[in-house]
């Protein structure tokens, strides 16, 4: 399969778009429960369909672009078509000399997200979860690890390694609308429906004191590129670094202001977030690892 990305990844991006269009298409026409999903999910965040539509063709779109994105050649920059806004948020972050932490949702592309961070305030650490099959883990790790951008799987050894980023004023990343595994997590509203969120983002920024600052990547229309905009930080949340996170009402409301972030990034982009993904989905259960968080 390497091949066939490979291969598509000498697309020109607007060619990769106006495929990955009708692949989103597709995918809608063949999949009823995908369509009702997607629909539910709009009607949750209080939408009229029509605004959430054009998501049903970007989804393809995300597809479509990950082979330019996976494998491009480690010394070409990805800024050359990226508008950036909001660096200033990241300035006054790393001033306060504990690091900083950059979060988004499954929305736009937020593949190349970390790849534009990691060039502007590298090195940065990004969490994952790897494919389930080989072949694809493979080809994902490879192409995720770049200059000033390094890749762990969710696990004790990348979180400890978030940790050390952060004391050394450096930045991590992360999609914190991504339902965490059983016991890693929180039920917390996200659009008025208790929804398994991770606590992660919200233990590391208490822990250390870091930024947390929210990021959009939205795609522009007709393959002209990307608008990179990092958000102003979560308010009301003190990161004065503490280790007394155990109160589950104080993660429950902090859990809750990384959502209303989160929120806010949708909305401002609703024809670009994945409404097709399960975000409300009983967590799954798994059985502990050494490396398990």
């Amino acid at each position: 399969m390497r091949w066939l990305f490979r291969f598509f990844s000498l697309w020109p991006l607007a060619a990769l778009h106006a495929l990955g269009g009708l692949l989103g298409w597709l995918v809608w026409a063949l999949s009823p429960r995908y369509r009702a999903q997607f629909r539910a999910h709009v009607a949750q965040a209080g939408l009229p369909f029509e605004v959430a539509r054009p998501a049903i063709a970007e989804a393809g779109r995300f597809v479509a672009e990950l082979p330019k994105l996976w494998l491009r050649p480690p010394g070409e920059s990805c800024l050359g078509n990226v508008r950036v806004e909001g660096q200033s948020h990241a300035t006054e972050g790393f001033a306060r000399g504990k690091g900083v932490i950059f979060f988004g949702p499954h929305c736009g592309s937020f593949e190349l997200g970390p790849q534009a961070l990691a060039e502007l305030y590298g090195p940065i650490t990004a969490i994952y979860r790897p494919a389930r099959k080989p072949w694809l883990a493979r080809l994902e790790r490879l192409a995720r690890d770049r200059p000033n951008l390094t890749v762990m799987p969710a696990s004790l050894s990348g979180i400890r390694q978030m940790h050390r980023t952060l004391k050394s004023n450096h930045a991590v990343a992360m999609l914190t609308d991504q339902v965490p595994p059983e016991g890693l997590g929180v039920w917390a509203p996200f659009f008025g429906r208790p929804a398994y969120t991770m606590t992660l983002a919200a233990r590391l920024a208490l822990q250390s004191g870091a930024a947390l600052l929210p990021v959009s990547c939205e795609r522009l229309p007709r393959g002209r590129g990307y608008w990179l905009k990092i958000w102003p930080p979560v308010a009301g949340l003190d990161t004065r670094g503490t280790t007394d996170v155990s109160r589950e009402a104080d993660m429950l409301r902090i859990v809750t202001l990384i959502n209303q972030a989160i929120e806010a990034i949708v909305l401002s982009q609703p024809g670009q977030y994945l409404w097709g993904y399960a975000r409300y989905k009983t967590p799954r259960h798994e059985t502990p690892r050494k490396d398990a968080l």
